[in-house]
């Protein structure tokens, strides 16, 4: 089961600016996205596949009466990595304990963790990819055979002591799979990629949060806030707070397509859910650089941003919608992007037909 208190050792990721289209998680997120958090599988919108796959995996474990195999979940964030760890100590009946890796800096407080987990109990660890190497060490023989292995004191006086585990699951979120060593890969015995949603699945969620928020919103309305959310539920759930604001003051409190317009475009967001920022990043590669190639770094110092912003947020959906490449020479604008921004190849505006 879930504590409220378990979500303040979550790492918040000190988002770089104000972009509201972030997917990282922000401090402002944390009430409202537990609010928002569905508890049960049937309740959970989209990742069909995956909640498929664990439904089983989770009945089978309860059927043998034994813990769940150590699960891995993978994928951009925002779409539901930690909430899905939630669910599966629901459905286990189990207590979860949450953290993450850049908060376990030494191994005695992994230690502290593990030995304080009860049978069968669950321990969410978000990027996990972010655990140093000393720590990885002795989380090894604890997730391979349920034993810690402790070293007390120095040199020749130095022992070992080997404590017993109780069995318990490690669910481990990360967003960069590749930066996993292979030894704590291996060991995950469930390995689930959570792709980004489509815009019907986006509106369910919508729809379900403006119910649990007492937001009347219409359909459409929902709709509209989806197709600009960049398929990620943590976004969409965002936009609907600030349309909400939008739709109280300018409108009569309901959440229409006409107002959701009105508010996601005072903020920027166009029908594509690119931003300012997305926009002068291609237009810079297009009108300042012949569309490319050209450098990370260049591109950073000339839009007064820093590179791992522009690398961590902004390309990956653009290049998702296939408007930038990445060569070994640099990023390059695709006819897409020319297209999208009304510029042909010589520079100049055209009007699309």
């Amino acid at each position: 089961m879930i504590d409220d208190k378990d979500f303040s050792e979550v790492e918040v990721t000190a988002h770089r600016d104000d972009r509201i289209i972030e997917p990282e998680f922000r401090a402002e997120d944390a009430d409202i996205e537990y609010s928002l958090r569905p508890k049960y599988l049937n309740e959970y919108i989209g990742q069909d596949k995956v909640k498929e796959n664990l439904k089983i995996y989770i009945e089978a474990a309860k059927k043998r009466k034994e813990s769940l195999d150590h699960v891995l979940l993978y994928g951009p964030p925002g779409l539901g990595k930690t909430t899905l760890a939630g669910i599966i100590a629901n459905e286990l009946g189990v207590n979860i304990k949450i953290t993450s890796g850049p908060a376990i800096e030494k191994p005695g407080e992994l230690a502290a963790l593990l030995t304080g987990l009860q049978t069968g109990d669950v321990l969410f660890v978000d990027e996990i990819h972010r655990l140093s190497r000393q720590v990885e060490e002795i989380l090894y023989p604890a997730l391979e055979d349920r034993v810690l292995d402790i070293v007390i004191g120095k040199g020749p006086s130095a022992q070992s002591i080997r404590v017993d585990l109780n069995p318990f699951t490690l669910i481990g979120a990360t967003t960069r799979a590749g930066q996993l060593t292979s030894p704590l890969r291996d060991r995950f015995g469930v390995i689930m990629r959570l792709e980004l949603y489509s815009e019907e699945e986006l509106c369910s969620i919508v729809q379900r949060s403006s119910v649990i928020l007492s937001i009347p919103c219409e359909r459409e309305g929902a709709l509209e806030i989806a197709r600009r959310s960049r398929g990620t539920p943590r976004i969409a759930n965002r936009l609907l707070r600030r349309v909400r604001d939008f739709a109280e003051v300018m409108g009569e409190g309901r959440i229409t397509k006409e107002m959701s317009d009105i508010a996601l475009s005072r903020m920027e967001i166009d029908k594509l859910g690119l931003d300012s920022l997305d926009r002068r990043f291609l237009s810079t590669i297009i009108k300042s650089y012949n569309g490319g190639p050209v450098g990370l770094e260049t591109l950073a110092s000339a839009l007064g941003e820093e590179a791992v912003t522009l690398e961590d947020v902004c390309e990956p959906y653009l290049m998702q919608l296939g408007f930038i490449n990445r060569t070994p020479r640099g990023r390059c604008a695709t006819y897409e992007a020319y297209k999208y921004l009304g510029i042909n190849k010589d520079g100049q505006q055209f009007l699309d037909d």
